[in-house]
């Protein structure tokens, strides 16, 4: 019997513990995938911390890149894959039928479903990303093209199709992303950082990155991605970065602001800086961290565009892999950005990644 372990959490804020599962064989419509990479989501942080309520025990974790190792030859036709492949684990499962999914709009499901929900004492046990290995639906899986590191790919395997899915929904509304000369980016997370690069990719003329606490090494890297000024909150100042934004865009205030700060306190700073018919794109706030005190007659005498966007779908993960595929330049500083740790070493991992010492945390073999 051959078997491997797993990361289960077992409640809110109590250490996981290592358990041991058998490895079976894949049921048809499922492929075996064994651990190449899983990040550590600030939403997994959420969820230990119980902002974010799920039943336990649980294995967590919806970042996994893995190496497939066995599927049926009828679900390999289907799928294109083949034993030996890398994929990326899509964890959600729209349901196809309710307004959204018919709208093309399965991101925002009314009844989304997820593959790592369930009980790990029930084989094929190993559901979620904090295991050395993953059984997942064949539907669930995006092929990471051979060219691609996938160690690489998994750093901004959510961060990255958060980011297009929220400019996908920007674009739906009419809001022309592209066409904007000043941008602020809140927040240095993983998030943030993919924001900054891919603005960068757009040629905005001025990328106002904005982070909470100073960072050296953040604020670096943001420079590195394509921010063209970094600030921090406690050095400098709200006044500071107001000004510098007002600099930059002749007096108007910023055309697009994305939220990705994580912090309440974050949306008032975002509307002040925001030009008349600004766009203010809100992907950030994935947990109840508390109310925020705004001026909404700012949204009014503005009048702003402020979109929300939670999930992401196949096609933004499909358009992460092309966007990585079409900028190799960037490689080597986004894998500079992980800090990796084995599944065993789960605690010790999550505690750095609580107390902001790393930037991305990843579970690898």
């Amino acid at each position: 019997m051959l078997i491997a372990k797993a990361a289960v959490m077992t409640g809110v804020n109590t250490p996981f513990e290592i358990r041991e599962y058998e490895l079976v064989p894949p049921s048809q419509g499922m492929a075996k995938l064994k651990l190449i990479a899983s990040g550590v989501c600030g939403t997994d942080i959420h969820i230990h911390r119980g902002k974010i309520p799920v039943k336990t025990p649980t294995i967590i974790g919806h970042e996994f890149i893995g190496k497939v190792l066995e599927l049926s030859d009828d679900d390999g036709k289907q799928y294109g894959i083949t034993p030996g492949d890398n994929v990326i684990v899509y964890i959600a499962c729209p349901c196809g039928e309710c307004p959204l999914c018919a709208a093309g709009d399965d991101a925002n499901c009314v009844r989304m479903g997820l593959t790592n929900s369930r009980d790990p004492s029930m084989p094929p046990h190993f559901y979620g990303g904090y295991g050395e290995y993953n059984y997942s639906p064949m539907k669930n899986l995006i092929k990471i093209p051979g060219e691609l590191d996938p160690v690489t790919a998994c750093i901004f395997s959510c961060a990255g199709p958060t980011v297009l899915h929220a400019f996908r929904l920007a674009g739906r509304a009419n809001c022309r992303i592209e066409k904007s000369g000043t941008a602020v980016v809140q927040g240095l997370g993983p998030v943030g950082f993919f924001a900054v690069m891919y603005l960068s990719s757009l040629e905005i003329k001025n990328i106002i990155a904005v982070t909470g606490s100073c960072n050296v090494k953040r604020e670096e890297l943001a420079l590195m991605l394509g921010a063209t000024e970094v600030y921090s909150l406690d050095r400098d100042g709200m006044d500071t970065i107001t000004r510098s934004v007002m600099q930059a865009s002749e007096g108007l205030g910023a055309d697009l602001v994305f939220e990705a700060s994580g912090n309440p306190k974050a949306f008032g700073q975002g509307l002040g800086l925001l030009r008349n018919r600004g766009v203010y794109l809100f992907p950030g706030q994935y947990s109840d961290s508390g109310t925020a005190e705004i001026m909404p007659q700012l949204i009014t005498f503005k009048a702003l565009q402020i979109i929300g966007s939670s999930q992401y779908s196949v096609i933004d993960i499909k358009d992460y892999l092309k966007f990585l595929c079409a900028n190799p330049d960037k490689h080597m500083h986004i894998r500079s950005l992980a800090t990796e740790y084995r599944v065993t070493d789960i605690n010790r991992a999550f505690d750095d990644a609580k107390s902001g010492k790393n930037i991305k945390t990843l579970l690898t073999p």
